[in-house]
């Protein structure tokens, strides 16, 4: 009986790390590179926040997608042009901001020759992937 436990443990713990590792590889494009920066629970129970630093090199794009929360962004360096649903495309450069509710697809690309950065604050509901990549 010890021995069907341990081994279902063990199936769970490589099946939870099979789907971090799948969520962390789609998360990653060409030529961007997400750090974590922070995680915290809020005030509000079940909500926490993350905030994470995304890097773009010179012309590359980070696809069409959501999150299950609200997304603050500022530019941290550079310039970047940000498409979300219904809305016409924006382009912000370092020391500017924007705001996606939670749910709305959108993309964003550094059109430039320089690197582009910007510092993304998630509010999301705790147990659900901060990302959501759309097809």
């Amino acid at each position: 009986m010890k021995t069907l436990n341990f081994a279902s443990a063990a199936v769970s713990a490589l099946s939870l790390l099979a789907l971090i590792i799948t969520s962390t590889a789609s998360a990653q494009q060409s030529g961007i590179k997400r750090t974590d920066l922070q995680r915290y629970d809020l005030s509000v129970p079940g909500y926490e926040t993350v905030q994470a630093r995304i890097d773009f090199e010179a012309h590359t794009a980070f696809g069409k997608h959501s999150h299950p929360g609200e997304e603050v962004i500022y530019v941290l360096d550079g310039v970047l042009e940000y498409e979300v649903e219904g809305q016409s495309p924006v382009t912000l450069k370092a020391g500017e901001v924007l705001f996606i509710p939670a749910g709305v697809v959108h993309s964003a690309r550094n059109n430039s020759h320089s690197k582009a950065s910007e510092l993304a604050t998630y509010i999301v509901e705790k147990g659900k992937p901060v990302l959501v990549m759309k097809k």
